[in-house]
Protein backbone atom coordinates (compact mmCIF):
# COMPACT_ATOMS: atom_id res chain seq x y z
CA UNK A 1 0.00 0.00 0.00
CA UNK A 2 0.84 3.55 -1.57
CA UNK A 3 2.31 5.84 1.63
CA UNK A 4 0.05 8.84 1.26
CA UNK A 5 2.63 12.15 2.36
CA UNK A 6 0.86 15.31 3.93
CA UNK A 7 0.79 18.20 1.70
CA UNK A 8 2.70 21.01 3.94
CA UNK A 9 3.48 24.43 3.18
CA UNK A 10 5.90 26.18 5.62
CA UNK A 11 5.38 30.28 4.80
CA UNK A 12 1.21 29.02 5.25
CA UNK A 13 0.46 31.23 8.35
CA UNK A 14 -2.11 28.04 8.91
CA UNK A 15 0.64 25.70 9.22
CA UNK A 16 0.99 24.34 13.13
CA UNK A 17 4.52 23.86 14.93
CA UNK A 18 5.76 22.30 18.03
CA UNK A 19 5.34 24.75 21.21
CA UNK A 20 8.76 22.75 22.93
CA UNK A 21 10.95 23.33 19.34
CA UNK A 22 9.47 26.84 19.14
CA UNK A 23 10.65 27.33 22.57
CA UNK A 24 14.01 25.20 22.53
CA UNK A 25 14.70 27.76 19.20
CA UNK A 26 13.41 30.67 20.77
CA UNK A 27 15.71 30.68 23.57
CA UNK A 28 19.19 30.29 21.41
CA UNK A 29 20.67 32.56 19.38
CA UNK A 30 20.83 30.73 16.30
CA UNK A 31 17.52 31.89 14.73
CA UNK A 32 18.40 35.63 16.19
CA UNK A 33 22.14 35.12 13.73
CA UNK A 34 20.06 34.13 11.05
CA UNK A 35 16.93 36.20 10.73
CA UNK A 36 19.97 39.36 10.62
CA UNK A 37 20.83 37.78 7.37
CA UNK A 38 18.99 40.08 4.80
CA UNK A 39 19.46 37.21 2.15
CA UNK A 40 17.12 34.94 3.95
CA UNK A 41 14.23 37.35 4.13
CA UNK A 42 12.88 36.51 8.22
CA UNK A 43 11.04 39.89 9.58
CA UNK A 44 12.89 39.27 12.91
CA UNK A 45 14.01 36.42 15.35
CA UNK A 46 10.74 35.25 15.95
CA UNK A 47 9.71 34.70 12.49
CA UNK A 48 12.68 32.65 12.00
CA UNK A 49 12.20 30.41 15.13
CA UNK A 50 8.51 29.69 14.27
CA UNK A 51 9.45 28.93 10.39
CA UNK A 52 12.16 26.09 11.50
CA UNK A 53 9.47 24.93 14.34
CA UNK A 54 7.20 24.56 11.85
CA UNK A 55 9.73 22.59 9.76
CA UNK A 56 11.03 20.14 12.47
CA UNK A 57 6.90 19.73 13.30
CA UNK A 58 6.82 18.54 9.50
CA UNK A 59 10.01 16.23 10.13
CA UNK A 60 8.13 14.65 12.92
CA UNK A 61 5.10 14.17 11.36
CA UNK A 62 6.62 12.30 8.08
CA UNK A 63 8.81 10.30 10.25
CA UNK A 64 5.89 8.71 12.13
CA UNK A 65 3.95 8.24 9.21
CA UNK A 66 6.62 6.11 7.50
CA UNK A 67 6.59 2.00 7.57
CA UNK A 68 8.99 0.10 7.10
CA UNK A 69 7.72 -3.62 5.97
CA UNK A 70 10.52 -5.41 5.89
CA UNK A 71 10.49 -5.54 9.99
CA UNK A 72 8.06 -8.34 9.92
CA UNK A 73 7.74 -8.56 13.79
CA UNK A 74 5.35 -5.49 13.89
CA UNK A 75 3.08 -6.70 11.59
CA UNK A 76 3.01 -10.41 12.68
CA UNK A 77 3.02 -10.31 16.61
CA UNK A 78 0.62 -8.95 18.86
CA UNK A 79 2.21 -5.61 20.59
CA UNK A 80 0.98 -3.65 23.57
CA UNK A 81 1.94 -0.42 25.76
CA UNK A 82 0.58 -1.16 29.05
CA UNK A 83 3.33 -0.71 31.00
CA UNK A 84 4.41 2.46 32.00
CA UNK A 85 7.40 4.02 30.18
CA UNK A 86 8.46 4.56 33.85
CA UNK A 87 8.75 1.04 34.82
CA UNK A 88 11.78 -0.87 35.23
CA UNK A 89 10.43 -4.08 35.00
CA UNK A 90 7.17 -5.88 34.12
CA UNK A 91 5.98 -8.82 36.28
CA UNK A 92 3.45 -11.56 34.90
CA UNK A 93 2.31 -14.95 36.26
CA UNK A 94 1.57 -18.40 34.76
CA UNK A 95 -1.14 -19.63 36.79
CA UNK A 96 -1.88 -23.64 37.06
CA UNK A 97 -4.90 -25.40 38.35
CA UNK A 98 -4.44 -28.12 41.13
CA UNK A 99 -6.85 -30.88 43.03
CA UNK A 100 -9.33 -32.82 42.16
CA UNK A 101 -12.99 -33.55 42.86
CA UNK A 102 -14.46 -36.54 43.54
CA UNK A 103 -18.26 -38.57 43.70
CA UNK A 104 -19.16 -37.32 47.64
CA UNK A 105 -21.92 -39.04 50.12
CA UNK A 106 -24.77 -36.75 51.82
CA UNK A 107 -23.39 -34.74 54.52
CA UNK A 108 -20.15 -35.07 53.55
CA UNK A 109 -17.26 -32.87 54.86
CA UNK A 110 -13.72 -34.27 53.14
CA UNK A 111 -14.43 -32.57 50.00
CA UNK A 112 -11.33 -32.38 48.14
CA UNK A 113 -9.71 -28.75 47.53
CA UNK A 114 -8.82 -27.02 44.59
CA UNK A 115 -6.65 -24.03 44.40
CA UNK A 116 -5.14 -21.88 41.40
CA UNK A 117 -0.91 -21.50 41.78
CA UNK A 118 0.71 -18.65 40.08
CA UNK A 119 4.47 -18.22 39.51
CA UNK A 120 6.12 -14.85 38.48
CA UNK A 121 8.22 -13.95 35.93
CA UNK A 122 9.94 -11.18 35.64
CA UNK A 123 11.28 -9.07 32.31
CA UNK A 124 13.27 -6.15 32.68
CA UNK A 125 12.73 -2.68 30.57
CA UNK A 126 15.51 -1.14 28.58
CA UNK A 127 15.63 2.09 26.47
CA UNK A 128 16.89 1.66 22.90
CA UNK A 129 17.99 5.35 21.51
CA UNK A 130 19.55 7.89 18.77
CA UNK A 131 19.17 11.10 17.43
CA UNK A 132 19.30 13.43 14.29
CA UNK A 133 20.05 17.03 13.89
CA UNK A 134 20.30 20.21 11.35
CA UNK A 135 23.44 22.57 11.25
CA UNK A 136 23.25 26.28 10.84
CA UNK A 137 24.52 25.96 7.14
CA UNK A 138 21.35 23.14 6.34
CA UNK A 139 19.00 25.93 7.74
CA UNK A 140 20.33 28.87 6.01
CA UNK A 141 20.30 26.09 2.43
CA UNK A 142 16.59 25.15 3.39
CA UNK A 143 15.27 29.02 3.63
CA UNK A 144 17.24 30.36 0.76
CA UNK A 145 16.17 27.39 -1.67
CA UNK A 146 13.01 27.78 -0.27
CA UNK A 147 12.76 24.12 0.44
CA UNK A 148 12.04 21.90 3.75
CA UNK A 149 14.50 20.19 5.34
CA UNK A 150 15.72 17.31 4.63
CA UNK A 151 13.45 14.20 6.03
CA UNK A 152 15.55 11.54 5.59
CA UNK A 153 17.40 12.41 8.70
CA UNK A 154 14.33 11.94 10.99
CA UNK A 155 13.82 8.55 8.98
CA UNK A 156 17.31 6.93 9.65
CA UNK A 157 17.00 7.68 13.33
CA UNK A 158 13.21 5.94 13.65
CA UNK A 159 14.59 3.37 10.93
CA UNK A 160 17.57 1.91 13.13
CA UNK A 161 15.26 1.85 16.25
CA UNK A 162 12.84 -0.07 14.82
CA UNK A 163 15.50 -2.38 13.28
CA UNK A 164 16.55 -2.48 16.87
CA UNK A 165 12.96 -3.45 18.13
CA UNK A 166 12.76 -5.86 15.39
CA UNK A 167 15.98 -7.78 16.37
CA UNK A 168 15.19 -7.94 20.11
CA UNK A 169 11.70 -9.11 19.33
CA UNK A 170 12.74 -12.00 17.79
CA UNK A 171 15.61 -13.23 19.11
CA UNK A 172 16.17 -11.14 22.04
CA UNK A 173 19.12 -9.78 23.83
CA UNK A 174 21.71 -11.59 25.60
CA UNK A 175 23.10 -8.74 27.24
CA UNK A 176 20.16 -7.49 29.03
CA UNK A 177 18.20 -10.64 29.27
CA UNK A 178 15.20 -9.46 26.67
CA UNK A 179 13.63 -12.52 25.59
CA UNK A 180 12.49 -12.91 22.06
CA UNK A 181 10.38 -15.28 20.31
CA UNK A 182 13.30 -17.34 19.33
CA UNK A 183 15.37 -17.04 22.53
CA UNK A 184 16.67 -20.62 23.70
CA UNK A 185 15.58 -19.39 26.91
CA UNK A 186 12.10 -18.75 26.37
CA UNK A 187 10.73 -22.46 26.73
CA UNK A 188 8.95 -22.70 23.78
CA UNK A 189 9.25 -26.15 21.96
CA UNK A 190 11.56 -26.97 19.10
CA UNK A 191 10.58 -29.64 16.57
CA UNK A 192 13.37 -30.95 14.47
CA UNK A 193 12.20 -32.19 11.29
CA UNK A 194 13.00 -35.81 9.27
CA UNK A 195 15.22 -35.41 6.51
CA UNK A 196 14.46 -36.07 3.31
CA UNK A 197 14.12 -39.85 0.71
CA UNK A 198 18.05 -39.43 -0.07
CA UNK A 199 18.73 -38.70 4.29
CA UNK A 200 20.49 -35.35 2.93
CA UNK A 201 18.37 -32.21 4.37
CA UNK A 202 15.15 -31.01 6.15
CA UNK A 203 15.07 -28.24 3.77
CA UNK A 204 11.73 -27.67 1.91
CA UNK A 205 13.44 -27.00 -1.48
CA UNK A 206 14.93 -30.23 -1.33
CA UNK A 207 11.89 -32.37 -0.46
CA UNK A 208 9.17 -33.32 -2.30
CA UNK A 209 5.70 -31.58 -2.13
CA UNK A 210 4.59 -34.32 -0.21
CA UNK A 211 7.04 -34.77 2.22
CA UNK A 212 6.40 -30.93 2.68
CA UNK A 213 2.85 -31.55 3.11
CA UNK A 214 4.15 -34.54 6.38
CA UNK A 215 6.23 -31.70 7.64
CA UNK A 216 3.40 -29.45 8.19
CA UNK A 217 1.24 -32.28 9.57
CA UNK A 218 3.70 -32.98 11.70
CA UNK A 219 3.73 -29.84 13.13
CA UNK A 220 0.02 -29.58 14.14
CA UNK A 221 0.23 -33.16 15.67
CA UNK A 222 3.41 -32.27 17.45
CA UNK A 223 1.36 -29.23 19.58
CA UNK A 224 -1.65 -31.04 19.85
CA UNK A 225 0.17 -34.13 21.40
CA UNK A 226 2.32 -32.09 23.62
CA UNK A 227 -1.08 -29.70 24.79
CA UNK A 228 -3.99 -32.12 24.16
CA UNK A 229 -4.97 -30.11 21.30
CA UNK A 230 -5.31 -26.80 23.78
CA UNK A 231 -2.88 -25.18 22.15
CA UNK A 232 -3.69 -24.67 18.32
CA UNK A 233 -1.58 -22.32 16.26
CA UNK A 234 -2.71 -20.64 13.73
CA UNK A 235 0.43 -18.83 12.35
CA UNK A 236 3.88 -20.02 9.96
CA UNK A 237 6.32 -18.07 9.05
CA UNK A 238 8.96 -19.65 7.39
CA UNK A 239 12.16 -18.40 5.37
CA UNK A 240 11.84 -16.92 2.10
CA UNK A 241 13.53 -19.89 0.25
CA UNK A 242 10.87 -21.83 1.33
CA UNK A 243 8.27 -19.92 1.04
CA UNK A 244 9.00 -18.92 -2.22
CA UNK A 245 9.41 -22.88 -2.70
CA UNK A 246 5.82 -23.68 -2.01
CA UNK A 247 4.05 -20.74 -3.44
CA UNK A 248 5.73 -22.09 -7.04
CA UNK A 249 5.93 -25.54 -6.54
CA UNK A 250 2.32 -27.19 -7.41
CA UNK A 251 0.73 -29.83 -4.89
CA UNK A 252 1.39 -32.52 -7.61
CA UNK A 253 1.68 -33.13 -11.44
CA UNK A 254 -1.94 -33.50 -11.66
CA UNK A 255 -2.97 -30.37 -9.32
CA UNK A 256 -3.44 -26.92 -10.53
CA UNK A 257 -2.59 -25.72 -6.62
CA UNK A 258 0.16 -24.94 -5.39
CA UNK A 259 1.72 -26.29 -2.09
CA UNK A 260 1.01 -23.10 -0.11
CA UNK A 261 -2.97 -23.16 -1.68
CA UNK A 262 -3.38 -26.56 -0.73
CA UNK A 263 -2.06 -26.44 2.63
CA UNK A 264 -3.89 -23.44 3.84
CA UNK A 265 -7.03 -25.25 2.32
CA UNK A 266 -7.00 -28.07 4.10
CA UNK A 267 -5.25 -27.15 7.71
CA UNK A 268 -8.34 -26.09 9.48
CA UNK A 269 -6.55 -24.63 12.10
CA UNK A 270 -3.82 -23.02 10.17
CA UNK A 271 -5.05 -20.05 8.85
CA UNK A 272 -1.74 -18.23 7.40
CA UNK A 273 1.38 -19.55 5.78
CA UNK A 274 3.76 -15.98 5.85
CA UNK A 275 7.39 -15.38 4.69
CA UNK A 276 9.89 -13.76 7.29
CA UNK A 277 13.46 -12.55 5.79
CA UNK A 278 14.55 -12.62 9.70
CA UNK A 279 13.58 -16.38 9.71
CA UNK A 280 16.77 -16.83 6.50
CA UNK A 281 19.72 -18.93 7.51
CA UNK A 282 22.01 -16.02 6.51
CA UNK A 283 19.65 -13.15 8.60
CA UNK A 284 22.25 -12.66 10.92
CA UNK A 285 18.88 -12.42 12.95
CA UNK A 286 17.85 -15.70 14.17
CA UNK A 287 20.11 -17.27 16.86
CA UNK A 288 19.78 -20.64 14.26
CA UNK A 289 21.51 -18.36 11.52
CA UNK A 290 24.40 -18.24 13.59
CA UNK A 291 27.61 -20.92 13.79
CA UNK A 292 29.34 -22.67 11.29
CA UNK A 293 26.12 -24.18 10.32
CA UNK A 294 23.10 -21.54 9.60
CA UNK A 295 19.93 -22.56 8.88
CA UNK A 296 16.46 -21.34 7.97
CA UNK A 297 14.06 -21.64 10.70
CA UNK A 298 10.21 -21.68 10.93
CA UNK A 299 7.97 -20.47 14.01
CA UNK A 300 4.32 -21.54 14.22
CA UNK A 301 2.55 -19.44 16.81
CA UNK A 302 -1.23 -18.59 17.65
CA UNK A 303 -1.70 -14.71 17.10
CA UNK A 304 -3.31 -13.81 20.18
CA UNK A 305 -2.64 -11.30 22.88
CA UNK A 306 -3.33 -13.73 25.25
CA UNK A 307 -0.86 -15.98 24.07
CA UNK A 308 2.16 -13.94 23.80
CA UNK A 309 2.96 -9.99 23.56
CA UNK A 310 5.91 -7.50 22.18
CA UNK A 311 5.73 -5.00 24.63
CA UNK A 312 6.95 -1.58 23.82
CA UNK A 313 6.00 0.79 27.57
CA UNK A 314 7.60 3.43 24.72
CA UNK A 315 7.09 3.38 21.23
CA UNK A 316 9.43 5.46 18.51
CA UNK A 317 9.30 8.89 20.46
CA UNK A 318 11.05 12.12 19.16
CA UNK A 319 12.05 14.65 21.81
CA UNK A 320 11.67 18.76 21.03
CA UNK A 321 14.66 20.18 19.49
CA UNK A 322 17.73 21.00 21.48
CA UNK A 323 20.29 23.33 20.59
CA UNK A 324 23.97 22.31 20.94
CA UNK A 325 26.35 24.68 19.72
CA UNK A 326 25.69 25.81 15.70
CA UNK A 327 23.30 22.27 15.69
CA UNK A 328 20.09 21.51 16.46
CA UNK A 329 19.57 18.17 17.58
CA UNK A 330 16.54 15.67 18.00
CA UNK A 331 17.24 12.81 20.50
CA UNK A 332 14.52 9.99 19.66
CA UNK A 333 13.92 7.20 21.87
CA UNK A 334 12.15 3.71 22.71
CA UNK A 335 11.50 0.97 25.69
CA UNK A 336 10.93 -2.60 25.19
CA UNK A 337 10.18 -5.28 27.55
CA UNK A 338 11.01 -7.53 24.61
CA UNK A 339 8.61 -10.98 24.09
CA UNK A 340 6.45 -11.61 27.07
CA UNK A 341 5.55 -15.09 26.53
CA UNK A 342 2.31 -16.14 28.85
CA UNK A 343 1.73 -19.52 26.66
CA UNK A 344 5.03 -21.42 25.74
CA UNK A 345 3.25 -24.09 24.42
CA UNK A 346 1.34 -22.00 21.76
CA UNK A 347 4.13 -21.84 19.79
CA UNK A 348 6.80 -23.97 17.98
CA UNK A 349 10.32 -23.40 16.39
CA UNK A 350 11.21 -25.42 13.84
CA UNK A 351 14.87 -25.14 12.35
CA UNK A 352 16.20 -26.47 9.70
CA UNK A 353 13.07 -25.71 7.42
Amino acid sequence: MAIKRKRYNADSPSATYDQADYEALRMSQIPATLARQGSLHFDSAEDASVFFARELDYIKTETYDVLYPEFTAASLFPHTSEVDPGAQSVTFYYYDKSGFAKIIQNYATDLPRTDVKGKPTTAGIYGIGDSFGYSVDEMRASRYARKSLDIRKGESARYAIERELNRIAWAGDESTGLVGVLSESNNVPVLTLPTNAAKTSTKWVDKTPAEILNDVALMQSYIATLTKSVERPDVLAIPTEAYLHIANTPRSDQSDKTILSWVLDNSPRLKSIVEAPELNADSGISPYAKGENPQGVGFMFTKDPKKFTIEHPLPFYQHPVQPTGLEFVVPCEAKTAGALIYYPLSMLIIPGI
